[in-house]
């Protein structure tokens, strides 16, 4: 029996939980495998071959291999795994997650030292853009100061808030 999902109404969220868990588990054990430059090495020279070695499905390679984070996060990849890749790749957790917004890294970088993305129409599918519930109830947006709206937000927004203010990606090794 599936258990009932109240968060499964966030648009645009992924949220990793027991069963995202089991169904990434072998994508997330390949990006901590990432942690060990021998294998960072390996993969590099030979991207298919490396991830041919692990029990992934044929979509979670196909993601990895076109660094298509958003996909990886849907077939069940936890963002601080998937970090490895893009710190193979040389890339900021900033860039990665500009990349998984559509955004350039400064923009993305704006937009969340502006306060983020507003919560209006992002809380539930069942809002429209305004805030307001599409059917009926009053959950409406807070007008006001950004930064004290913050609270509505989902906690990747809170997090990406915090995290873009990271320069440089800590070295793996």
């Amino acid at each position: 029996m599936a258990l009932h999902k109240p968060y499964a109404d966030i648009p645009g969220t992924i949220i990793f939980d027991a069963e995202m868990a089991r169904i990434g588990y072998h994508l997330n054990q390949f990006c901590m495998s990432l942690m060990q430059e021998a294998n960072r090495q390996r993969f590099r020279a030979d991207e298919r071959g490396y991830l041919d070695e692990w029990p992934m499905t044929e979509p979670q390679k196909a993601a990895v291999l076109a660094r298509d984070y958003n996909r990886m996060m849907a077939l069940g990849g936890n963002v601080y795994f998937l970090a490895k890749i893009f710190s193979t790749d040389g890339l900021s957790f900033q860039h990665a997650a500009a990349t998984m917004t559509g955004m350039t890294q400064q923009e993305y970088a704006q937009m969340m030292l502006d306060g983020g993305r507003s919560p209006a129409g992002n809380r539930s599918t069942q809002e429209n853009s305004n805030g307001e519930s599409d059917r009926g109830s009053q959950h409406v947006a807070r007008a006001g100061n950004r930064r004290r709206d913050r609270q509505w937000q989902d906690p990747g927004s809170l997090l990406a808030a915090t995290v873009c203010r990271l320069r440089i990606f800590p070295a793996l090794d």
